[in-house]
């Protein structure tokens, strides 16, 4: 029990802000095993977005509830994968060799590629969660739960599946796990149940469709130009994979 808190704390020191003991270190070993708690990771960003959004809810209009909920979450993460979809849009966007792309998501500047993503990416999450809300308060507040939770484990299926960017394997920069076991990936796999059974409607299993559709277009990408996948690659499949949960909970909200 002991070492699965020890891995669960590494979990919350890398992908989050919130204080951790100071036994917790920087270990490769218990990194590659933290990225099992991944999903448990969104629980929590999800659960304190979507408690701010239904308190919030009581005085304010449902655009001040999203905004505030979404900035609650990026402040817990500290814009780790935020940060990433920026160098990504960066990279691939400014770059045409691998190592050039490389070297540009590596660079702690923002461009014109990064600053315009992020732009487009709030602006989809604030105005889908904004008519979201308003349809079904509820529902919302589930979906918003569930792009947290799928979100942080279709990153894990590319950890799986593909290799780390060989020319990327010695960045400090964004410390993140580089091989996943089959126990890892299942564990991992088991905190989606929960959410899902929350929904209780199997409409919304659906969802893994166009979020594993993305995962292997982005891995693909990804190994196409620089030979695999890097923090920054995952942490964009992330917020890629959240807009994707949330525009598909928009649309499938009246058959539910």
């Amino acid at each position: 029990m002991k070492y699965e808190i020890k891995i669960f704390f590494t979990a919350m020191m890398f992908y989050t802000r919130i204080p951790c003991p100071s036994w917790v270190d920087h270990s490769e070993e218990y990194l590659n095993k933290a990225t099992r708690y991944f999903p448990l990771i969104g629980w929590i960003a999800g659960g304190l977005s979507a408690l701010i959004l239904y308190g919030l809810h009581f005085v304010f209009p449902a655009s001040v509830c999203v905004v505030v909920a979404l900035a609650a979450g990026v402040l817990l993460t500290g814009a780790f994968h935020e940060d990433g979809f920026a160098d990504v849009c960066d990279g691939f966007g400014g770059g045409w060799t691998s190592s050039r792309i490389l070297e540009i998501m590596k660079d702690s500047r923002v461009g014109a590629y990064g600053v315009i993503g992020v732009i487009l990416l709030f602006a989809l999450k604030i105005f889908a969660s904004i008519a979201l809300m308003e349809l079904d308060l509820w529902f919302c507040i589930k979906s918003i739960v569930l792009a947290h939770v799928l979100s942080r484990f279709i990153p894990v299926t590319i950890i799986y599946t593909h290799e780390y960017a060989r020319e990327d394997a010695s960045s400090k920069v964004k410390p993140i796990a580089k091989k996943l076991s089959v126990k890892d990936f299942i564990i991992s796999a088991i905190w989606l149940i929960p959410v899902f059974l929350w929904f209780n409607n199997w409409l919304m299993l659906l969802v893994f469709i166009p979020a594993y559709l993305t995962k292997l277009y982005l891995a693909s990408y990804f190994k196409k130009w620089i030979g695999g996948y890097t923090g920054d690659c995952l942490g964009a499949t992330q917020q890629i994979v959240y807009v994707i949960t949330i525009l598909f909970a928009l649309g499938i909200w009246k058959y539910i």
